[in-house]
């Protein structure tokens, strides 16, 4: 179980690769480069889905869904956003198969060739925004709220659950709006709810802010995201959301009449989070035991395991078992009781552990005589006796508290490996022995970003949103520089 787990210290990237699989999170398949989720790890994107899905739905925003393939033209027609996904298309050539002529299995029918290639969908702006050329006409079908659910491919040559897949689960919302402000006001909602959702949900601090013309989303004129940080030092971009302008209406067409009878192009925004925030959970609060779920994402917050000798022993605690599990899930808690014969106590102790449920509860026959039950906590790794008569308030309290720590250990985390520096050296140094998230000066240029990436392989993250205006010097030329941005090495 966890003890078999290699240490964050001796090798971070073989930890998370081996605590992914352990804990029944996911797997590699067949398909070189993409992954089988399994049910312990997709019961928590379902989690993560429905929060978000609800976040969404409250600000206005409906589900559909769009097609899988778009046809090349469509990609031909928006030049940045081309360039950007180009090298990562994967493409359909041909729609049948047939008998090898050599008896040797199946081949591609070569009669078969498609009149036009089909990308699979990387992202849907293009086939989006070519549908909603038929939805809109006028300033009444404005504005359009639109998420999806689905999935997306993105040919990755090095690959890692959950982190860097050529497959990956997502949600992408793409709206169309009236004006310029109403697309701006809409995007800066979005991050909005994601930070919100992240903070209070996954229990993971963010830094709010803006991409770099270099680290921009191919055919946004601004890309907000936040920004985490991982154990490790490492920056993990957690959302993004993107404000469109008028690019993709004008590539498509895309126009509407306004109140006033002219035809005006319309503005649009993007956004999404994918499977990318399982890495990040996992990241951010996992230790050498294995997981550490915040209580809010935990597929079963509660597990009770039952200690005895005996059917007549598990039959006395199943009745005690039974009671405490309805009074918790009357408390919204959820709750489950591992009666199985086939496991030892300690075997299922290790298995939880690895899993990172929130809290287990034991019962034995000494606790039956006492009216107690033995409490331990995932995250302090520390147990506790408590009466049965406290559980169905106590528990629900201490998920609450389990859920506030991992925030604030996280924050303290960032806190502590956030640093400024004025000089090239201190920044190499940094980047180097202690990376984290690095406050220097830049002088705004993309060749200097480049060199820097280069140089260190730190990026741009993000300028922090409402930063604070400074006259500096540019860490690598010198130049002046009117703000500090945030540096860090990055997944």
């Amino acid at each position: 179980m966890g003890k078999h787990l290699t240490s964050r210290e001796q090798d971070y990237s073989k930890w998370y690769n081996e605590l992914v699989v352990k804990a029944d999170l996911a797997q590699t398949s067949a398909v070189r480069g993409a992954m089988v989720i399994k049910p312990y790890g997709f019961a928590i994107w379902e989690r993560i889905q429905a929060d978000l899905d609800k976040r969404f739905k409250e600000t206005g925003h409906m589900n559909a869904y769009f097609p899988l393939f778009i046809p090349k033209s469509y990609f031909s027609k928006e030049a940045s956003h081309v360039e950007g996904f180009a090298k990562e298309c994967a493409v359909v050539t041909h729609y049948r198969l047939m008998d090898d002529p050599n008896g040797s299995g199946v081949i591609v029918d070569p009669s078969a060739k498609l009149e036009e290639e089909l990308i699979v969908r990387p992202t849907s702006e293009t086939i989006i925004w070519n549908t909603y050329k038929d939805w809109i006409q006028s300033y009444r079908d404005l504005p359009i709220l639109v998420n999806q659910w689905a999935n997306v491919v993105r040919w990755e040559m090095r690959t890692r659950l959950f982190l860097r897949t050529s497959e990956f689960l997502w949600q992408e919302g793409h709206t169309a709006h009236a004006t310029k402000q109403e697309a701006i006001a809409e995007a800066e909602t979005m991050l909005d709810v994601y930070s919100t959702f992240v903070e209070e949900v996954m229990a993971i601090p963010v830094l709010r802010g803006v991409k770099t013309d270099g680290e921009r989303f191919a055919g946004a004129l601004e890309t907000y995201c936040i920004e985490a940080m991982m154990q490790d030092g490492k920056a993990l971009q957690a959302g993004t959301s993107h404000f469109l302008g008028q690019n993709f209406a004008k590539a498509f067409d895309v126009k509407f009449q306004t109140k006033e009878g002219t035809q005006e192009y319309v503005w649009a925004t993007s956004w999404g989070v994918s499977t990318r925030l399982m890495g990040a959970l996992i990241m951010t609060h996992s230790d050498d035991n294995g997981l550490i779920l915040p209580p809010k994402l935990a597929p079963y917050q509660v597990v009770i395991v039952p200690i005895y000798r005996g059917q007549e022993q598990l039959d006395e605690i199943s009745v005690v078992a039974e009671k405490l599990m309805q009074e918790l899930r009357d408390n919204g808690v959820t709750v489950k009781y591992d009666h199985r014969d086939t496991h030892k106590p300690g075997w299922k102790f290790n298995q939880y552990e690895l899993q990172g449920v929130p809290v287990r509860i034991a019962i034995g026959p000494k606790d039956l005589e006492k009216g107690t039950v033995e409490v331990a906590r995932r995250d302090t790794l520390t147990k506790s006796f408590m009466d049965q008569s406290d559980v169905s308030t106590a528990i629900p309290a201490l998920l609450d508290e389990i859920q506030v720590a991992l925030f604030e250990k996280a924050l303290k985390f960032r806190d502590d490996h956030s640093q400024t520096v004025d000089t090239w050296e201190e920044f190499k140094d940094l980047m180097k022995n202690n990376p984290g998230f690095v406050y220097a000066h830049w002088d705004g240029t993309q060749e200097t970003e480049d060199k820097i990436k280069e140089l260190t392989k730190a990026t741009i993250r993000c300028i922090p949103l409402n930063n604070k205006l400074e006259d500096g010097k540019c860490i690598l030329t010198g130049q002046p520089s009117t703000q500090r941005v945030v540096f860090a090495k990055a997944y």
